[in-house]
């Protein structure tokens, strides 16, 4: 059995091939493309779903790349999609999914990916474990409600330095293979821009600990630089970081704070750190309130309507 013999093959939609009238069509329905990442996600907008228990494979960028969408959802032509001739399980549609990913070695950017040579994979019998175990219902990590459509347009911004917005401090660990004994009580945070800044667990040793929901400002290490992360619970963090505080400071606003941090990212590298006055210097636009102080419960709503926020 070949994967034609399961699929109808087709390219994704034309219209949304370039993305530029969508800028300011913020909305509910997700736009899949060839990203590798984050199911190929590029944003939601206010536009009609067409698809739904399908896979999208990347045809250009990150080629091969596949990922099931067993929810209402656009595709554009960057990517195939593979629509069922009949309904398969969940199960089923991510197993067939994990196939095409192992077989991903055989496409690049010189050798793209085509209905045809996708729908010659052959494909091995359903092993009986792929329906003995269940998906598990992710709806629960949705928004029960629906929360009022909060337009980030009408609300009035303004340029803050991060000195400003935050009291900072140093992480307090220079070297964690030494001053450190693994373990599982606390976690080490590092110059890391993958997992949350999380390196391994350590035992808690008091002098090193910083406590949690704070910003963390990476200002060294190669390929890190410029990277914020939010921290929660306390964490024992490298030196190579800083860390901001403030008491209207929680998950949600910091979340849309990071967003906006990243944007400032490409003005620092290993030869330029984002640390002592540089870190103190950055601005960054929010919005405000009437007061012209910044709006803290603003940025907690806008994050909080946003599709999926109750899983933060």
């Amino acid at each position: 059995m070949k994967l034609k013999d399961l699929f109808k093959i087709e390219y994704g939609q034309r219209e949304y091939h370039s993305k530029a009238f969508l800028e300011d069509e913020h909305g509910p329905t997700p736009l899949i493309s060839s990203g590798a990442s984050n199911d190929g996600f590029f944003g939601r907008f206010n536009i009609k779903p067409k698809y739904k228990n399908v896979i999208s494979v990347a045809s250009t960028g990150s080629v091969g790349w596949a990922f099931y969408h067993g929810y209402d959802c656009c595709i554009d032509d960057n990517c195939l999609v593979l629509v069922p001739n009949d309904r398969l399980s969940d199960e089923k549609m991510l197993f067939l999914t994990l196939l095409i990913n192992k077989d991903r070695y055989r496409y690049m950017y010189g050798r793209q990916v085509t209905p045809k040579r996708i729908g010659d994979i052959e494909l091995p019998d359903f092993p009986g474990y792929v329906d003995d175990h269940k998906v598990p219902n992710i709806s629960s990590i949705q928004n029960v409600t629906k929360a009022a459509k909060i337009s980030l347009n009408n609300q009035k911004w303004k340029s803050f330095r991060l000195s400003d917005l935050f009291s900072i401090e140093r992480g307090r660990c220079g070297s964690a293979e030494k001053l450190l004994e693994k373990g599982d009580e606390i976690s080490y945070v590092g110059a890391k821009k993958e997992d949350n800044g999380f390196m391994y667990k350590v035992l808690r040793s008091e002098k090193y600990v910083t406590k949690g929901n704070c910003i963390v400002f990476i200002g060294d290490g190669q390929g890190s630089v410029g990277y914020s992360t939010y921290q929660e619970n306390d964490f024992i963090g490298s030196t190579t970081l800083s860390m901001g505080r403030n008491e209207n400071l929680n998950k949600f606003n910091a979340i849309f704070l990071i967003t906006l941090l990243d944007k400032e990212r490409f003005k620092y590298s290993f030869g330029r750190k984002w640390n002592g006055e540089k870190l103190k210097n950055t601005t960054i636009k929010i919005p405000v309130d009437k007061n012209n102080n910044p709006d803290w419960q603003f940025m907690e709503d806008y994050i909080k309507s946003l599709h999926y926020s109750a899983s933060i």
